[in-house]
């Protein structure tokens, strides 16, 4: 642990020095990534000097156990134990701050959703899911916009693509991704027998235009066309709807729901940067990215990370075994309890490698 503290202590200095170098005072953006850093370290360098200081004491404690004196000897024997305890404490607060962070934690949110399996009634269940985030992000000051969006005519969702704005919204939302599996009586069902469907979740954090080099003019093809509506008549007087095709990759974003093209394009733009993101860093991650994909799986109802049974009122999360009685609040945007238990457990984890 004493090296893990000189570790600290040294990165602070040296962060500290590059923070008064008049070369990175003259670069805004590394600036603002060294300082970033050199706050994020704040607090594990005050622990650290605390943690030498009470080791310091210790030791001196100790010497005196050694010496002449029985009175000084008494008073040390009596406030090691408290010392020791002190340090005890500073080691578990500098395991707990050495934990690595996800980079992305204080990102924005690409939040998608889409109908699995099980017909409109899982279209519904993604229009209820997508309220429940809407709720969740208005519950923490959020902004929560609607980027694409895809409905049944029917009051469901097939799919929804969408932007959350807000402080530390990755580091909550990350824990959502997969497939979310309702067990429920359909209205249309007559005899009440209880349907499963499943709706699949994907949580991305938004890309920085510096992070995705986009070379609109060799990488990218815009097509500008027509929204169609039923029967197949212009819902536009003007050609509004764009479709981009990310050359490279292949990838293909259309977004038709703005009336301006430019602010369809501006949307199928920020789509693309965080979905080529998420690309790259699934590549250098390839075994995160394996369990990612194998928790969202193919939407299928026997693939789940969450079942929500409305004849019960049950939620059940089952990668932390939680299970809560309150599937109304749930749905109304509570799902905190749900996911502190999934951070207190990511942390553990991670403590524990």
């Amino acid at each position: 642990m004493l090296d893990k503290v000189s570790a600290i202590e040294e990165r602070v200095t040296e962060l500290e020095r590059k923070l008064s170098d008049p070369a990175t005072l003259g670069n805004q953006r590394e600036y603002a990534k060294i300082a970033k850093e050199r706050a994020q370290l704040a607090e594990a360098g005050q622990t650290a000097r605390e943690y030498r200081r009470v080791l310091e004491e210790i030791g001196d404690h100790k010497s005196i156990l050694e010496g002449d004196d029985p009175d000084l000897r008494e008073l040390a024997k009596a406030e090691l134990p408290s010392l020791q305890k002190n340090l005890n404490a500073l080691e578990e607060k500098l395991k707990e701050l050495l934990t690595p962070r996800d980079p992305n934690d204080e990102r924005n949110v690409i939040l998608e959703i889409r109908a699995g399996t099980g017909g409109e009634e899982a279209s519904l269940f993604a229009g209820d899911l997508y309220r429940m985030y809407t709720r969740y992000a208005e519950r923490h000051g959020w902004k929560i916009e609607p980027l694409s969006m895809s409905d049944t005519g029917l009051g469901g969702i097939k799919e929804v693509i969408a932007l959350v704005n807000g402080r530390g919204a990755y580091s909550r939302m990350k824990y959502e991704g997969g497939v979310h599996r309702v067990q429920r009586v359909p209205q249309t069902e007559g005899s009440g027998r209880i349907h499963t469907s499943a709706v699949t979740v994907a949580v991305m954090p938004e890309a920085d235009d510096v992070e995705v080099n986009i070379n609109e003019a060799k990488d990218l093809r815009i097509d500008v066309m027509r929204a169609s509506g039923p029967g197949g008549q212009s819902v536009n007087t003007t050609d509004s709807a764009v479709r981009i095709t990310h050359l490279p990759s292949g990838m293909v974003i259309i977004c038709r729901d703005e009336k301006s093209q430019h602010k369809n394009k501006a949307r199928a733009l920020k789509i693309l940067r965080s979905r080529l993101l998420e690309q790259a860093q699934n590549e250098q991650h390839e075994k995160i990215a394996e369990t990612r994909r194998s928790m969202i799986g193919t939407g299928d109802r026997s693939e789940r990370i969450r079942t929500y049974n409305f004849p019960q009122s049950r939620v059940t999360d089952h990668r932390v075994n939680l299970t809560l009685h309150q599937l109304d609040n749930v749905l109304d945007g509570g799902i905190d309890p749900i996911i502190d238990a999934l951070a207190a457990y990511d942390q553990a984890q991670a403590l524990r490698a």
